[in-house]
């Protein structure tokens, strides 16, 4: 039987953890900003290149997510999460060397890209089914709460400082920062203390045929008797819109709005602070709305935010980064106030033993979205122009969120 652990156990244990995934993400969001710069600026590329960048970072999940889902299941989640942080670390450090070595290509960007989003889909296949045993299942949404603020800080404080970096150090030096994030992430989650894994569950069957079988046993769950199949659904259909915005947003800043380095990342900052604003005000807002009820409000957000985005390139010069701004920060908040109520929804229903395939099957498949929708948004972008590829993101999320509006998805309150 594994050890009874303390609350106050598991709200340290949560502290260290959260302090990791604050940290690190604020990292991220240098590098998002920085990757992109380099691929349009340091290399000279062009929409297509952004887009194929994106994909490289989320193929793994397309590829092998189902598996590593499984994988993760049978093994101790701690030990993975500390591993891969350190693996992510030297991965990024690889960048500004091979650019110091004047060795840097976007062939050899997009390997590295590919490599850090495999590291990444097996410590997020652990890290996410880690929550759940730091607290409480009734303090779930609190905590992804918690989780959605840190991001958002990352998201408000990161693209500017990524910005400042990018225009003092240049675009490759900036990675550096994210790797240093990573480091300091494997330090907390190593120093955990108090927090019990409980006993491996025994392979039912040994070979691919019983990976297979746990494959399979964790997509059954999650879009059969756990009842989060029109919710998943949605969620894919929501990815989709989210693709068009990864590939796009910087390219039309750049390109058609003329914005420099430092305007973009404050563009993101404002979304950053629009996330965190939605992640503090979403455990009220699911008490009066319902989880079910403060996503479709969300989904329909952004599709109002992409509408902003859009307007941007008819507004007088000084004022389309203040437009864009707006439009991102409706969807910056839209996606603050929406991910802990999914999150809340998917693990309550979820038992310990199947958390890691159920949220990996569900992410995978966001994630392949992602992939197949990146390279194709980027080659009609370049082809017809990014502003009314772009505006079909409206489109895409007012979609997801009237999948949910028009069906007996509205599930009770679970915050």
């Amino acid at each position: 039987m594994a050890a009874v652990t303390s609350s106050d156990d598991r709200s340290s244990g949560f502290g260290r953890f959260w302090w990791g995934e604050a940290v690190s993400g604020m990292g991220d969001a240098v590098t998002s900003l920085a990757l992109q710069t380099l691929v349009l600026v340091t290399l000279g590329g062009g929409a297509s290149q952004v887009g194929w960048l994106n994909s490289a970072r989320w193929l793994p999940y397309l590829l092998v997510g189902l598996v590593v889902g499984a994988l993760v299941d049978r093994v101790r989640r701690r030990p993975v999460m500390v591993t891969t942080d350190l693996v992510r670390a030297a991965l990024l450090g690889a960048i500004p060397l091979a650019w110091a070595c004047d060795v840097l290509s976007f062939p050899l960007l997009f390997v590295v890209v590919l490599l850090f989003g495999t590291v990444s889909l097996v410590n997020d296949a652990a890290s996410l089914s880690f929550v759940p045993r730091l607290v409480p299942r009734a303090e779930l949404q609190r905590a992804h709460a918690r989780l959605d603020g840190a991001g958002a800080v990352a998201q408000t404080a990161g693209p500017a400082l990524a910005g400042a970096l990018i225009r003092i150090l240049g675009a490759p030096v900036a990675v550096l920062v994210d790797a240093a994030t990573y480091l300091f992430s494997a330090v907390m989650v190593a120093s955990l203390r108090g927090v019990a894994e409980p006993p491996l569950a025994r392979p039912a069957a040994v070979g691919l045929r019983g990976l297979a079988s746990e494959i399979g046993e964790g997509a059954r769950w999650a879009y059969g008797a756990s009842g989060l199949r029109r919710l998943a659904i949605a969620t894919h259909v929501w990815f989709a819109g989210q693709a068009v915005l990864l590939v796009l947003v910087v390219p039309y800043g750049y390109l058609e709005l003329g914005l420099t380095p430092l305007q973009l990342g404050l563009v993101f900052a404002v979304a950053g602070a629009g996330a965190l604003g939605g992640a503090m005000t979403s455990t009220a807002t699911g008490r009066r709305l319902g989880g079910g009820g403060a996503i479709i409000g969300s989904y329909a957000l952004s599709a109002t935010g992409v509408v902003a985005m859009v307007t941007a390139a008819s507004v007088p010069g000084g004022w389309a980064a203040a437009v864009l701004g707006a439009g991102q920060l409706c969807h910056g908040w839209a996606m603050g106030n929406s991910n802990s109520h999914e999150m809340t929804i998917r693990q309550s229903r979820t038992p310990d033993e199947l958390q890691a395939r159920t949220n990996t099957t569900l992410r995978s498949l966001n994630r392949a979205v992602i992939v197949v929708v990146s390279p194709v948004v980027g080659v009609l972008a370049d082809r017809v122009g990014v502003r009314p590829v772009l505006a079909s993101a409206a489109v895409v999320f007012a979609a997801a969120a009237l999948m949910l509006a028009l069906s007996p998805f509205r599930p009770k309150r679970e915050v």
